[in-house]
C-alpha cells in the first residue's frame, strides 16, 4: 500500500528563501503527494511568490488572516494535513532545504526502524546542516541514553527524545494520539514541548542519511546572553512557554533550574536590567500559562 505523505511548509515574509524550500520539494526522489502551504499573513513579496507556485500542480496555499506565528502554522497545517487523508505530514520551516533523497530517507528509515522496534514511533527527523556543511547548532535533536541501540544494529539512524520543526515526519496516529502543536505558544519551544510530548511512550528517530539544509543568518543555539531591544519579543515567547512546561509538565525543581539557567546567561551577557525584569515577569507568566492541545477531527 502506498502511504500519502503532505509536506506542510509553515511561511513568514520569506519570499526570497521559500522558492528554493519549494524547488527542493519538488526535486524529491519520491516527492510529497501535496505540498501545503501555510502563510502567515506576509507582509512582503511573499504573496506574489506564492501565486505563481499554487498555480502548479499539487501545491495548495493557505493564507491565514493573521500572523500565528510558527506554533500555529504548524497547528493549522498539519491539522489540515490531517483532515486531507494524509498518512504523514513531514513539517519544515520556509528556510529549510531538503536534499534529494531527505523524505525517502525519513520513510524508509522510520519503516525499518519500527520492525527493529517492534513498535510505533512517534516521528522521524532530519539530519540539520548549516549553510556551510556544518551541524546547525539551533537544530541538534535530543538524544536517548540508549540512541546507538539500533545504529549497532546496522540502521543509519539514532533515538531522540526531541527535535526542532526542520524536516520532522509525523504520522497520522500520532497526531490523532497526542494532538497537534500548541498554538497558544507562537513561537519558540513548541517544536520541543510537541515532540517530547509525543515520545511519551516511545523515542523519535533521526534518520543520518536524510539531510536538509537550515539556511539560518548565523550558526548559533539559543544563548540568553544574546537578548537585546531587538530580539527581546522572541526570547519572551522563549522564556514564558519553556517555563510553562517546566513547570506543569515536568517539575517544578525543572522550572527552578531552567530560571537558573536564564538568569546565568543574561548576566554572563550583561544584558540591561531592563530587559532582565521584562524576562523575569514572562518567567512568571509561564507559571500559570497552561494550553492544552487541540486533536484534529476524524475523517470518515
Amino acid at each position: 500500500m502506498t502511504l500519502s505523505v503532505t509536506a506542510v511548509v509553515v511561511t513568514y515574509n520569506r519570499a526570497d528563501k521559500l522558492p528554493t524550500v519549494l524547488d527542493k520539494l519538488a526535486a524529491q526522489s519520491r516527492p510529497a503527494d501535496r505540498v501545503l502551504v501555510i502563510d502567515n499573513a506576509s507582509t512582503d513579496d511573499t504573496p506574489a511568490v506564492l501565486a505563481e507556485y499554487g498555480a502548479r500542480p499539487g501545491i495548495e496555499v493557505v493564507r491565514l488572516d493573521t500572523n500565528t506565528g510558527g506554533a500555529g502554522g504548524f497547528a493549522t497545517g498539519m491539522k489540515l494535513a490531517y483532515e486531507g487523508g494524509a498518512d504523514f505530514a513531514w513539517i519544515m520551516d520556509d528556510d529549510c532545504y531538503a536534499e534529494p533523497d531527505a523524505l525517502a530517507e525519513l520513510l524508509s528509515g522510520l519503516d525499518a526502524a519500527e520492525k527493529q522496534m517492534g513498535m510505533q514511533l512517534p516521528f522521524a527527523c532530519s539530519v540539520v546542516q548549516w549553510v556551510d556543511g556544518d551541524v546547525c547548532e539551533m537544530n541538534n535533536p535530543g538524544t536517548t541514553w540508549d540512541w546507538g541501540r539500533l545504529l549497532v544494529r546496522g540502521l543509519p539512524v539514532v533515538l531522540v527524545e526531541h527535535c526542532s520543526f526542520v524536516s520532522v515526519l509525523v504520522p497520522r496516529w500520532t497526531m490523532a494520539k497526542y494532538g497537534l502543536p500548541l498554538s497558544e505558544y507562537f513561537i519558540w519551544f513548541d517544536d520541543q514541548e510537541y515532540t517530547r510530548r509525543i515520545t511519551a511512550a516511545a523515542p523519535g528517530i533521526q534518520c543520518l542519511d536524510s539531510r536538509v539544509v537550515h539556511d539560518l543568518p548565523t550558526n548559533r543555539g539559543v544563548n540568553f546572553a544574546d537578548v537585546n531591544e531587538r530580539n527581546l519579543w522572541k526570547f519572551s515567547y522563549g522564556v514564558r512557554n519553556e517555563a510553562s512546561y517546566q513547570w506543569h509538565h515536568v517539575d517544578k525543581a525543572a522550572a527552578l533550574r531552567f530560571a537558573q539557567r536564564v538568569h546565568r546567561g543574561l548576566k554572563e551577557g550583561r544584558v540591561p536590567r531592563k530587559l532582565r525584569l521584562e524576562l523575569a515577569r514572562k518567567f512568571l507568566e509561564g507559571l500559570t500559562f497552561d494550553p492544552k492541545p487541540e486533536f484534529p477531527k476524524t475523517v470518515l
